[in-house]
């Protein structure tokens, strides 16, 4: 059994964790779930950590959603630096899943963004850990979570 850590925060605007794990769960048996949940984005680092020190997990999902200000997106730059170093010390793949706010205006469509990216990382996470000869083939297709692929060149 592999044992699969979500890692979000109450700051987000969207529950992208709930939308992962539900997609993780149609399309992968024999994963356990971890859940745990921080204040903010710059707390994910640790937390995703801890889900791999602590609760043994295979692999880490990190999901935050970064205001507009540009305090909040220099805070989500050094959580994403966290995250890397987490990566690092652990040997361990933690995916960030960040959805930023000003990415789309209105509020129905940061909704759907948030829902689609959160649901095709968890893709990426499945092909990762089940399916990595999948993951070698959509090498250079230019793939987007969230948004529409652009294509290879």
């Amino acid at each position: 059994m592999k044992k699969v850590g979500i890692c979000d925060t109450t700051f987000a605007r969207y529950d992208m964790a709930s939308a992962a794990i539900d997609e993780i769960k149609k399309h992968a048996t024999n994963v356990k779930i971890i859940r745990y949940t921080v204040p903010g984005i710059k707390d994910l680092p640790v937390a995703c950590k801890k889900l791999i020190e602590e609760e043994g997990c295979d692999i880490v999902m990190a999901f935050g959603m970064p205001g507009p200000t540009k305090i909040d997106k220099m805070c989500a730059h050094e959580a994403s630096l966290g995250l890397i170093q987490a990566q690092l010390m652990t040997n361990t793949h933690i995916l960030e899943v960040f959805v930023h706010e000003d990415e789309e205006v209105n509020p129905k469509e940061l909704k759907l963004l948030a829902e689609r990216r959160a649901r095709e990382h968890a893709q990426n996470l499945i092909k990762m850990l089940f399916k990595p000869k999948k993951m070698i083939r959509e090498a250079g297709m230019g793939k987007r979570e969230g948004k529409p692929d652009v294509g290879p060149l």
